[in-house]
């Protein structure tokens, strides 16, 4: 495991703890080096590291701590030949190069974030998913644990646009977005792929798990659907890969195929697969 997803796996309490005891060992090192040897850039590894696993004000309140110590520092080894107003001036400077940093790090996170969501539904798009399953992909390949895919479409959707509007399209694309995302674990990914078509990737499932967990899933957006009487249901197709396949495109092919099985079987229905090479 990286470094990257090991820190990304941990806690909020547990991040501020770590970013904290790095604050206290950098200052610990300005102090010892003296004002000879600077280490300004070492503050920023405390502070970039909050700021993006924590959020822009924790990154802030550190931005404020590696200031106050980086001034204490000074302090205790005060040039008498500089002013008294000196030290606390560099402090401020410090901190507003800090600022900007943890600002310039949160917009960059943002803009991240808004190029792998879907804009009306909150969910991941086709591109975030594209990249989560070839992350999966290359897991299952080194642990050799099987993943399974999920490929809905909904059945007759087109019909609740033309005839309610399409206000009331973009209501039920949210409820069957917060009805997956409501029922799906923490380690699953869920994805508009666009239109009416959504997928799910879901990390070490094996064949007999998917199916209950897609039984279940469908009886609960049908209920979601019963509840706004909105004449939709749901085609599926599942598979379940024990080996990955050679790419992701072949991996959306074998699961869409599946899907389109389902749907010209009659719609409302589910097809499962088994993928072993």
């Amino acid at each position: 495991m990286s470094a990257i997803e090991y820190l990304g796996k941990l806690s909020e309490g547990e991040l501020a703890v770590y970013g904290l005891f790095l604050i206290i060992g950098i200052s610990v090192l300005d102090y010892s080096l003296g004002p000879e040897m600077g280490i300004s850039i070492f503050y920023l590894i405390p502070i970039s590291l909050i700021t993006w696993f924590i959020g822009s004000r924790a990154g802030l309140s550190a931005s404020f701590a590696c200031a106050i110590v980086w001034l204490a520092a000074d302090l205790i080894h005060k040039d008498v030949n500089r002013g008294a107003f000196v030290p606390y001036w560099n402090a401020l400077v410090r901190l507003g190069f800090f600022v900007v940093v943890v600002y310039l790090q949160n917009t960059l996170k943002d803009e991240q974030r808004h190029a792998r969501i879907d804009h009306l539904t909150g969910i991941g798009n086709r591109r975030y998913f594209f990249q989560i399953a070839d992350i999966e992909m290359e897991r299952s390949r080194r642990y050799k644990r099987p993943f399974t895919v999920v490929y809905i479409d909904l059945d007759n959707f087109k019909t609740v646009n033309d005839t309610l509007g399409h206000k009331a399209g973009d209501s039920l694309l949210k409820a069957v977005s917060k009805t997956i995302k409501d029922n799906i674990r923490s380690t699953d990914t869920a994805a508009r792929l666009g239109g009416d078509e959504f997928a799910l990737v879901m990390p070490e499932t094996e064949a007999e798990a998917a199916r209950d967990f897609v039984n279940k899933l469908n009886r609960q957006l049908l209920e979601a659907m019963q509840k706004k009487s909105w004449q939709v249901t749901f085609s599926m197709g599942v598979m379940t890969f024990i080996t990955p396949p050679n790419s992701v495109d072949d991996m959306i092919s074998g699961v869409d195929g599946l899907m389109y099985f389902a749907k010209k079987a009659g719609k409302n229905d589910m097809r499962f697969e088994v993928f072993k090479e």
